[in-house]
């Protein structure tokens, strides 16, 4: 409540005054009808009305007849109302994507898969209600970022995987993370001197949001980018020493950590190079371009927007290392003492296998 924003986020204008966006189909590319602004196409109204639409050259090679395309209407300029093309309408495809996913986690992860969505749409309502005013209007970055992890981190676990010890402890383990990654992210951010002006938008949000601190987005960017990897390996170290528990009711507490951090080895090798392929993937095109330069390797890799990548990887990666025995440990701890008896497992109780085996006679 102490960072809720108290001030109006700034707003950007897109839309020109008395024009309008619409969404017309594309019907001939190949046909140039040249314009006194420029190459255009021909589009069909939703109405079946023919019109041409002022189209940039290279967005004619990805435009096929039949596509969908948003366009600006620009009434007030001249007789005839002019179209301007804004973009392709990408809307039915990915819906599609996000109704098969919605369908594969609900088929596979049942209760726990309409958590995680519940979760989701939780979440991204959190940031764009509460992190990103904040962020615009000012807010302290480190503070911003750590509560924003921090609180969807509790409707999340909570959500996807019920209440339990079992969560709360890959809570603890998560938050402790988060924590550790917010001040090394800080550190580094300050020490590289990562101001994010080198981005592609940066000057774009300097103008429209001036009380915004672009190295403080740049910071509480690392800390939520690492948020799902870091909550992902905190789950599965927990689960690993419940399991362990389950199969070994006599085990020490000691004995837990080591074989729980033998898996969490695995995980860590795993998971470095996960988050690095990761952010290599996102930044794609911008590898290509310093990979043409005559530029030093070294020289690529301190400069720019490379560095901001480079150190989010470094910063996200060691979050995760130090997550693991953090979260191993506190499963050791709190799991259920040893026993003589059997532990009931945590996957359910006999009764989940259709067919037991006969108990053998004395």
């Amino acid at each position: 409540m102490a960072l809720w924003p108290r001030d109006d986020a700034p707003t950007l204008d897109t839309t020109p005054e008395g024009s309008s966006y619409v969404e017309v189909t594309a019907t001939d590319v190949d046909l140039l009808a040249e314009s006194a602004t420029g190459p255009a196409l021909l589009a069909e109204t939703d109405g079946g009305e023919a019109i041409t639409v002022q189209v940039a050259p290279e967005h004619l090679e990805v435009i096929e007849p039949g596509d969908r395309i948003r366009v600006l209407t620009l009434p007030q300029a001249g007789g005839a109302a002019p179209y301007v093309f804004v973009d392709l309408v990408r809307g039915p495809p990915m819906a599609l994507l996000a109704a098969v996913l919605g369908v594969l986690v609900l088929a596979v992860a049942r209760l726990r898969g309409l958590g995680a969505l519940a979760g989701l749409v939780v979440a991204v309502g959190g940031v764009l209600g509460f992190t990103v005013p904040a962020l615009l209007t000012g807010g302290p970055a480190l503070p911003v970022a750590l509560v924003t992890a921090s609180a969807l981190m509790f409707v999340l676990l909570y959500l996807a995987h019920g209440v339990s010890i079992r969560t709360s402890t890959a809570l603890l383990g998560t938050l402790g993370g988060l924590l550790a990654t917010g001040v090394l992210a800080a550190w580094a951010t300050g020490a590289t001197h990562l101001n994010a002006l080198s981005g592609e938008y940066a000057l774009d949000l300097r103008a429209a949001a001036p009380e915004a601190d672009l190295q403080g987005i740049l910071l509480c960017g690392i800390v939520l980018a690492g948020l799902g990897v870091l909550n992902d390996v905190t789950i599965t170290q927990v689960s690993a020493v419940w399991e362990i528990r389950a199969l070994s009711p006599a085990a020490t507490r000691r004995e837990l950590f080591r074989g729980g951090m033998r898996i969490g080895r695995d995980h860590i090798a795993s998971t470095v190079y996960t988050v690095a392929f990761a952010y290599l993937g996102a930044a794609l095109p911008l590898v290509l371009l310093v990979a043409m330069s005559d530029r030093t390797l070294l020289d690529s890799l301190t400069s720019g927007e490379i560095a901001e990548e480079v150190v989010r990887t470094l910063v996200g990666s060691i979050g995760l290392v130090l997550a693991i025995p953090l979260t191993t440990a506190i499963a050791a701890a709190l799991v259920p003492a040893p026993s003589a008896a059997p532990f009931p497992a945590a996957t359910g109780s006999s009764t989940d296998d259709p067919d037991p085996a006969p108990t053998p006679a004395v």
